[in-house]
């Protein structure tokens, strides 16, 4: 089939949707309104409106995944998954453009921003609290939208990813001592040296559970992308404020350091030390 020319290309659009209608190119390229004279507020609001829109699809895509585990059905959430960690990839190397800007740049818009902070993303707090890293007093900062509030709180009404996986270790016959199920799915699941063990059964035998060894390093893989992006945010932040607190009023690079040092799937990482 011919690649066809230049001659034969659709150039009239009166009557026909084009790429601009389909992506509604016009309310996405005039959701960029800078509060400063900055010429460096475009960047700032561009790389975290770009964020938001990879977060966007990374939820679509965790919770598709979910799904597909809650279903035993595990080839399309490996696909899923694999697409998560790249989304994360992407967002990683977004912060590479943000440290163009310098802590002079940056003072001259901040003041713009008023209480605005990343702190206040629904979509990164979704994500995290799909991952597993759960916490309802992290519903506060968005009381003031129930809407929001409502999607959040959905959230933490199940099983997180981690758990869903756990689940399916338990009806795979693994005994994980009562770690699978809980009344309370709204906060953080402490570890389990049940669920440890049967990771370690796995681990030592990949070929007789071959689908959850799988599993297993797709959700490695996804934290340890979603670890250097929060690695690239802490340096970010200091390259740019320093020890400043943040606009949002939290402690900035003090606060996003202890954000650091949760695993999201502890037993993952530790049956390393185990084989």
């Amino acid at each position: 089939m011919s690649a066809g020319t230049e001659a034969e290309a659709i150039t009239d659009f009166a009557k026909r949707m084009s790429y601009s209608d389909y992506l509604r190119l016009g309310e996405v390229l005039d959701a960029q309104k800078p509060l400063s004279t900055s010429p460096d507020e475009m960047l700032f609001i561009i790389q975290h409106q770009t964020s938001e829109l990879w977060m966007k699809l990374a939820i679509h895509e965790i919770t598709s995944a979910m799904e597909a585990i809650c279903k035993d059905d595990l080839q399309p959430a490996f696909k899923m998954l694999t697409r998560v960690a790249r989304i994360f990839e992407q967002l990683n190397s977004a912060w590479d453009v943000l440290r163009t800007m310098t802590p002079s740049e940056y003072t001259r818009f901040r003041d713009a921003l008023g209480q605005s902070s990343g702190f206040q993303s629904w979509q990164y707090r979704a994500i995290e609290f799909l991952a597993g890293n759960r916490n309802p007093a992290m519903l506060k900062p968005h009381a003031h939208d129930p809407a929001i509030g409502e999607r959040l709180e959905a959230i933490l009404q199940r099983p997180s990813l981690y758990e869903e996986a756990l689940l399916l270790l338990q009806r795979q016959g693994f005994d994980l001592g009562g770690s699978a199920e809980r009344d309370d799915w709204r906060q953080t699941r402490g570890e389990s040296d049940h669920v440890l063990q049967a990771w370690k059964i796995v681990y030592q035998h990949p070929e007789r559970h071959w689908a959850l060894y799988e599993l297993a390093e797709k959700l490695v893989d996804f934290e340890d992308y979603f670890r250097r992006w929060r690695f690239n945010h802490v340096t970010t932040v200091e390259r740019i404020i320093g020890l400043k607190r943040g606009t949002g009023g939290t402690a900035g690079v003090s606060y996003l350091r202890r954000m650091l040092e949760v695993e999201l799937f502890p037993e993952l990482w530790k049956v390393r030390t185990e084989l």
